[in-house]
């Protein structure tokens, strides 16, 4: 997880440094990008929460998304991952909001997405999402791939 809480690190003394904060939804990362963020000494500065939405039930018990709010999107898509992080972010009431939601492998999901699929996204100030393919069916590999990915786009959105 070295990259990772290198990255982590950077985010955080950026977030710390405006007064920023963040919320994460995740799914096939396990808990990897908040377990990096946490990584950060002073993460309870600008980490107000997370949850690992793996399930439909979760992310009707720990989103509060009801089916009617997803119908018609695809669990592994940009739209979902956009609602997600958008539902982060106002739930916890913080700047930013960043989901993740795939298959890790080393199969692939019930939606025809093969394994080392993600759609990450991140909400805030700007939005964007974006789809990942990894190629791999390696789970371990992919889940730190996810994460680097969903942190690196917020890397991106927060760079002066």
């Amino acid at each position: 997880m070295d990259d990772l809480d290198a990255l982590a690190a950077e985010l955080g003394e950026r977030l710390k440094a405006r007064g920023e904060t963040i919320a994460v939804a995740e799914s096939s990362s396990g808990g990897l990008i908040s377990a990096a963020l946490l990584s950060v000494a002073g993460a309870s500065k600008y980490y107000l929460g997370g949850a690992v939405v793996y399930t439909g039930k979760a992310r009707m018990q720990l989103m509060d998304l009801p089916r009617e709010a997803v119908a018609g999107m695809r669990s592994a898509s940009e739209p979902y991952a956009l609602l997600l992080a958008r539902t982060a972010r106002e739930r916890f009431g913080a700047t930013w909001g960043i989901s993740e939601t795939g298959a890790a492998g080393p199969t692939g999901n019930g939606y025809g997405d093969a394994p080392g699929h993600t759609c990450i996204a991140i909400s805030g100030p700007s939005e964007a999402a974006l789809t990942i393919e990894t190629g791999s069916d390696d789970r371990a590999a992919n889940m730190r791939a996810f994460a680097a990915a969903a942190l690196q786009l917020l890397n991106r959105a927060t760079a002066d």
